[in-house]
């Protein structure tokens, strides 16, 4: 007969072993260094000329042209998303009606082609009149007389944002329970207050990750404004200027992807931190009383 009082014995576990991971490991490592050596003594690469237009004046002109597309377009794009998701989840039919087709036609269309037409604004209307419907003009521009080429790479980034930003807001605040805002409202808040103080927080946790990503793809998204055409952003003075003149695509082209890697790691870490801030006070471990109660409900099934 065994003790009852008796602790049980510890239990000598002994780890699996996994050998076949230190061998993918050093394959992996001896792969990486084989690669970096054969870039590093390669001429091609042309690492004299990637060190000398690094930090080159028209490269940092591109990385704060590129930063202001993409901030400028994201602070639009969500603004405008914001909106769409109100329409969109409106009783108004007409509202939703318009909020469908903004992105049914800015999610289905290639944002180059988008990017492309606006460039082409100001030859398809020459002239914008502001007036009195079939009445006097009071106000009136001539477009192709003005130099808005960053504008209008503006409007065309932060229109394609706006759509996906829409669908990304919704889903946020569709996910969470439709009792928090009954509660809020019973409670004696306002929609616009249930909204801001209930539902928006804990949407968040929703909507930053992917907000996040937007925000990354965005910036690389900025190169394609060349179809405005706009010609000041990163890859462009890198490319199409540097390049053009110096005959060697290589090194510039691994400038201008440092310069990204930089500024999208830069936001990586941002929306790491945006993302632990929202997700205070939500685990996936149960506490120990949860662990309990489960417990206890187990052992009443097995009554």
């Amino acid at each position: 007969m065994t003790d009852v009082g008796k602790p049980p014995e510890a239990i000598d576990a002994v780890p699996l072993r996994h050998p076949w991971r230190w061998v993918a490991a050093v394959v992996i490592i001896v792969l990486v260094g084989l690669f970096l050596y054969g870039a590093a003594t390669n001429p091609a690469y042309g690492w004299s000329t990637y060190s000398e237009y690094l930090f080159n004046e028209r490269i940092l002109l591109g990385v704060f042209n590129t930063l202001q597309l993409t901030v400028y377009s994201m602070a639009i794009g969500i603004v405008l998303g914001v909106a769409l998701t109100v329409m969109r989840l409106s009783s108004n039919p007409v509202l939703g009606a318009v909020s469908w087709v903004f992105l049914w036609i800015f999610r289905g269309t290639p944002v180059y082609v988008q990017l492309a037409f606006w460039g082409l604004f100001p030859t398809i209307y020459r002239n914008l009149q502001l007036g009195v419907p079939f009445g006097p003009s009071l106000l009136q521009f001539d477009l192709q007389a003005l130099s808005i080429p960053f504008a209008l790479a503006i409007v065309g980034l932060a229109l394609n944002e706006a759509a996906y930003m829409a669908e990304i807001i919704r889903a946020g605040i569709t996910s969470v329970p439709e009792g928090q805002m009954e509660a809020s409202t019973a409670l004696g808040m306002s929609w616009s207050m249930a909204m801001r103080r209930t539902v928006l927080p804990q949407a968040m946790r929703v909507i930053i990750p992917p907000t996040g990503n937007e925000v990354i793809s965005l910036l690389k998204t900025t190169s394609l404004v060349t179809a405005v055409p706009y010609s000041f952003d990163l890859y462009s003075i890198a490319t199409r200027e540097i390049a053009a003149r110096t005959f060697e695509p290589v090194p510039l082209l691994m400038v201008a992807a440092t310069w990204y890697l930089v500024i999208t790691s830069i936001l990586m870490v941002g929306q790491y931190y945006l993302e632990r801030h929202f997700s205070r006070g939500a685990s996936r471990t149960l506490t120990t009383k949860q662990l309990d109660a489960l417990a206890k409900a187990q052992g009443g099934d097995g009554l």
